[in-house]
């Protein structure tokens, strides 16, 4: 092998990767308020006594899980302008892509920890007279929360590394950066070793706290 290394003309050239980088980070941020939120929403509809709302709710989080994040991404760039006639900017776009997706896996994390709140607890709420409304912010959500948070950590960085993917559709993000610097520079293995590491580098914390979250659990369940 006679390639000959040179990671200075990456190094040199930081400025732009570091704004992909806050691009990224922004679309995950934004991704993961809305998966949050509206995964909890999902949550509570899939566990409706009423076909009418638990069947639509279900085959959202069936779509979502069952169909690769770049179809999603592709779909919802070319496809909602066309059907809808609805035209927004790339990064919202990426945003609604990234952000129903985790939606659906998180209504599976919180779905799961529902179902596992203790009966005593609602009871409780009942005898405190506490309506329905009352019962799930009081209660169901904190108590769901809590439960969920390793599996919202985790599905929170796949959403990070996944965001990679809107470099496709021109989304100024991390990986779109270090594609034009790859090319302008002709050092794709530099780049590219550099790219994977600020990813590994902002990822890697992240397991180590929902490691640590679970050891955590299973003490005070032991």
């Amino acid at each position: 092998m006679n390639y000959s290394f040179d990671f200075a003309s990456v190094t040199n050239n930081l400025g732009p990767l570091l704004k992909g980088l806050v691009v990224t980070l922004q679309l995950t941020a934004a991704a993961n308020l809305m998966g949050l939120t509206l995964g909890f929403i999902l949550a509570l509809l899939i566990m409706s006594r009423w076909s009418v709302i638990r069947l639509p709710a279900m085959l959202f989080v069936e779509f979502f899980r069952c169909t690769p994040a770049i179809v999603q991404i592709v779909w919802f760039f070319y496809c909602v302008p066309m059907l809808f006639n609805v035209f927004l900017g790339s990064m919202t776009m990426g945003i609604l892509a990234l952000g129903f997706n985790l939606t659906a896996f998180n209504a599976e994390a919180y779905r799961a920890a529902i179902q596992n709140v203790p009966r005593e607890q609602l009871d409780a709420g009942i005898a405190l007279g506490l309506n329905p409304l009352q019962r799930i912010l009081y209660i169901i959500l904190p108590t769901a929360f809590r439960a969920s948070i390793p599996v919202l950590l985790t599905n929170g960085i796949v959403i990070f590394q996944q965001s990679a993917l809107v470099a496709i559709v021109a989304v100024q993000d991390l990986m779109y950066q270090g594609k034009t610097l790859a090319t302008e520079t002709y050092r794709p293995i530099e780049t590219f070793t550099i790219i994977a590491l600020i990813y590994f580098a902002v990822s890697f914390p992240v397991t180590q706290i929902v490691g640590y979250l679970e050891r955590r659990r299973q003490l005070l369940t032991s």
